[in-house]
């Protein structure tokens, strides 16, 4: 089908000067519609490719995979349950933890916060947090000293700075709710800078200060828990909570924050979808084209086929035609939604800056920015299904021209 007289008089019928501008305008437009959807769905699946990167490296490298609670009261063996938690299949390091549900009080501010009593050098094998705490690691948590890490936005409702005072109200260990709190005064040693809505609940204090804040002696509530493979997270804590001997309640980050991987993978599925419409558009714009210029070019084909061209060259040089143009649309949009998506982070902290108005807001979104991760494997993607769509948009008029007979063009010239 694609021999080189087809080839040629493809690229010829693509460089000549139409008669029909409306023909060159049909063109331009099917060129700019399918560079448009191309760029779009480029930047669109690097975004979403961004959004995930910091759901792993954000989220779910910095909270529990999993997470057991007692069920019948503290646990005082805590390190024999460790120890078994971390022998069952599929679990890689395990924590203890103590939650302090309260309320932070610095002069007239309030600020709730869900406190952590936990084990620095255990808890530095659950999570990377350490990573993002201005001040030092966990290791800064001594135990007994009343220390303090909160989240950044925590810090600043409060006004807080590093080595500040800020006192906890906490209910009587045994009460309901916040009948009689008791005021305890802890020294802030560490500011946990993650960039999202993690910053305006967490803390982290020393697991023997929440013990002695509740009465708990040597015992724990609960265990952290990172397994090998976070999206079976709920079944490796359930089967390793069902191997010990006292019963736990099982959650896992898939419960807590599992919607916001959903929501990336759906948002990922419709986009592609609904730009890939838009090319589909575009492309098919491809089909008047090539109407109009076969209708245009009747006269040629005639003389084309009595020279000795066969329909299947005619047909040909018109795939090559409308190819040619969907080939140069697909070169713009992929340089364009490559160039955007590796730089749409800077775009959007500039236009933050100049507009004033913050895209995410870090209290309602996990992160405050818009995150960006260009992939080669999503362009030739998206390159692929552009160009068969170009392809399948050139077959009618391609195979209308090749059925064309000399004597009709003729006789109606």
């Amino acid at each position: 089908m694609f021999r080189p007289l087809s080839l040629f008089l493809g690229w010829r019928f693509s460089r000549a000067k139409r008669r029909n501008r409306f023909i060159s305008f049909i063109s331009a437009a099917s060129i700019m519609g399918i560079a448009i959807g191309v760029g779009a769905l480029i930047l669109g699946l690097s975004a979403m490719n961004g959004f995930q990167r910091e759901l792993e490296q954000r989220i779910l490298a910095v909270i529990p995979h999993g997470q057991l609670t007692t069920a019948q009261g503290p646990v005082d063996n805590w390190r024999g349950v460790v120890a078994q938690l971390t022998s069952a299949p599929g679990i890689v390091a395990a924590s203890p933890h103590v939650p302090l549900d309260g309320l932070l009080s610095r002069g007239a501010k309030l600020k709730a916060v869900q406190l952590q009593g936990i084990e620095p050098g255990l808890e530095g094998q659950i999570s990377d947090l350490s990573a993002f705490i201005q001040g030092g690691g966990f290791d800064v948590l001594q135990p007994g000293a009343r220390q303090l890490i909160l989240g950044q936005a925590i810090a600043q409702q409060l006004g807080l700075a590093l080595g500040d005072s800020v006192s906890l109200l906490l209910p009587a260990p045994g009460e309901q709710g916040f009948g009689s709190p008791q005021r305890h005064s802890f020294t802030l040693v560490g500011i946990l800078a993650l960039g999202g809505q993690l910053d305006t609940v967490l803390g982290y204090t020393h697991l023997e200060d929440a013990q002695q804040l509740r009465e708990l002696g040597e015992g724990v509530t609960g265990f952290h828990i990172k397994v090998d493979d976070v999206l079976t997270a709920d079944a490796l804590t359930m089967n390793a909570a069902m191997a010990l001997p006292s019963p736990y309640y099982v959650d896992s980050w898939m419960r807590s924050q599992g919607n916001i991987y959903r929501d990336i993978q759906l948002v990922r599925t419709l986009m592609y979808v609904v730009l890939l419409l838009v090319m589909a558009v575009a492309s098919f714009n491809i089909v008047s084209t090539l109407v109009m210029a076969v209708n245009e070019k009747k006269g040629d084909i005639a003389i084309l086929k009595t020279m000795g061209a066969g329909p299947w060259q005619i047909r040909g040089a018109f795939v090559v035609q409308g190819m040619l143009n969907g080939v140069f649309g697909v070169l713009i949009g992929t340089l364009l939604g490559v160039l955007l998506s590796r730089e749409l982070s800077a775009l959007i902290r500039w236009y933050e800056s100049v507009s004033g108005h913050q895209l995410l807001n870090p209290e309602i979104y996990f992160i405050d920015f818009i995150p960006t991760e260009f992939h080669w494997a999503d362009m030739w993607l998206v390159v692929g299904a552009a160009l068969l769509l170009i392809f399948v948009a050139t077959l009618y008029p391609a195979w209308r021209a090749g059925r064309l007979l000399p004597s009709q063009l003729l006789g109606e010239a």
